[in-house]
């Protein structure tokens, strides 16, 4: 008997795919973080400021990403862990739709989401912003002529 596990299609349950996010795709080295402020590109969704670029030097992954909530807006720790914890989880179930389309482009990415909202949203508005910025990501990166 096959359990129906929620958030996961049928063709996703065969092809026995594994939603992870793993620690090399977590955006942590300073160096990088810094090179996406000086250098990266910007774009605003209704939830998200999202700075991305692709990196000079090489990452273990091919995304890796960042996650802030600002303090200014949620003065409680543990409303903006929530939040944070809302945001890589959809990145988690969505993001192999960017992997594909950074594999099949052969360019690697860094970047990361900052939330702009000032209430706590559920996780289908967050789920659907995720979405979003993937979308405009694989565009962003498909336009960009410097490419490696």
């Amino acid at each position: 008997m096959m359990r129906n596990i929620p958030g996961k299609s049928d063709s996703e349950m065969e092809k026995g795919e594994k939603q992870t996010f793993s620690r090399n795709e977590r955006l942590c080295r300073t160096r990088l973080i810094e090179e996406l402020f000086e250098k990266g590109n910007t774009f605003h969704t209704s939830v998200f400021k999202v700075f991305w670029v692709i990196p000079a030097s090489t990452i273990p992954s091919p995304a890796q990403i960042a996650v802030s909530v600002p303090k200014k807006g949620f003065r409680h720790a543990t409303d903006r862990n929530l939040l944070k914890r809302r945001i890589r989880e959809s990145y988690r179930r969505r993001k192999h739709k960017l992997y594909s389309f950074l594999q099949e482009e052969c360019i690697n990415i860094t970047f990361i989401l900052i939330y702009r909202s000032s209430k706590i949203a559920g996780f289908e508005l967050i789920d659907r912003a995720v979405e979003e910025v993937i979308e405009k990501l694989c565009k962003s990166a498909s336009s960009l002529p410097g490419k490696s």
